[in-house]
């Protein structure tokens, strides 16, 4: 008789420090309390995430697989051997959604083409989270992740990004690492347009959030640190 296969759930986290509960569904809880075998970026950092979200799961009992910078491509059809034998497996975000903006969709890929069901769980996406807030377009945006970090480099491509805005009506999404969030919004606020509007979301869904939608002349002025503080950035230009 054939064994059913089992399935690989997609678990978002919280995006800070906050209780896992104020922003995910009890189904997550569910899914983590009946799943051993995990999908993570960082071990320490996701086994801290399950005792908070399920504290009665004995962390003896899971495994973990190790997906990030150093793992080897041809070591990832391996983690979900569990789900070709009949058992779910967990691939764990380290903040936010799996997959997007976030390691994973190579293994998402290849679950696709072994015939594993992929269950994606309901989570805070800051991208999502920050368009819905920004007043921008919610019919045509882009997500293009970090920008150069050069900083001519930077300043063509926020250019370029404006540029695709106004010929297409899109208003483009794009993150950077938290510390140099700072330089970034003030090379936002030198290079583009006055009248572009520029949207600034940080630490969403946490008591510290800020998010701002101001042409960006005006964010010349800001007085919002932004350093070491997970943020989005969106414009458009119109």
């Amino acid at each position: 008789m054939k064994t059913s296969l089992g399935k690989l759930y997609l678990i978002p986290t919280t995006l800070g420090d906050n209780d896992p509960l104020e922003v995910l569904p009890i189904s997550v809880k569910t899914i983590i309390e009946n799943t051993n075998i995990f999908i993570v970026e960082n071990e320490k950092t996701a086994r801290r995430f399950i005792k908070r979200i399920c504290p009665e799961t004995i962390q003896s009992d899971l495994d973990f697989f190790h997906l990030n910078k150093f793992t080897s491509e041809s070591d990832l059809p391996s983690f979900l051997e569990a789900c070709l034998n009949g058992t779910n497996v967990g691939l764990l975000s380290e903040a936010g959604c799996p997959s997007v903006a976030d390691p994973g969709s190579d293994v998402v890929n290849i679950a696709h083409q072994q015939g594993i069901q992929v269950v994606p769980l309901v989570g805070p996406s800051s991208i999502l989270l920050a368009l819905m807030s920004s007043g921008m377009n919610g019919q045509g945006f882009s997500f293009n992740g970090y920008l150069p970090i050069d900083k001519s480099e930077r300043k063509h491509e926020l250019k370029r990004l404006e540029r695709l805005s106004l010929e297409h009506n899109q208003s483009q999404i794009f993150i950077e690492t938290p510390y140099r969030n700072n330089k970034m919004l003030e090379d936002i606020s030198n290079t583009l347009s006055k009248g572009t509007m520029v949207c600034v979301a940080c630490d969403i869904t946490l008591p510290t959030e800020f998010i701002k939608t101001k042409p960006a002349s005006e964010w010349s002025k800001n007085t919002e640190d932004l350093h070491k503080r997970p943020s989005i950035f969106i414009i458009h230009k119109s």
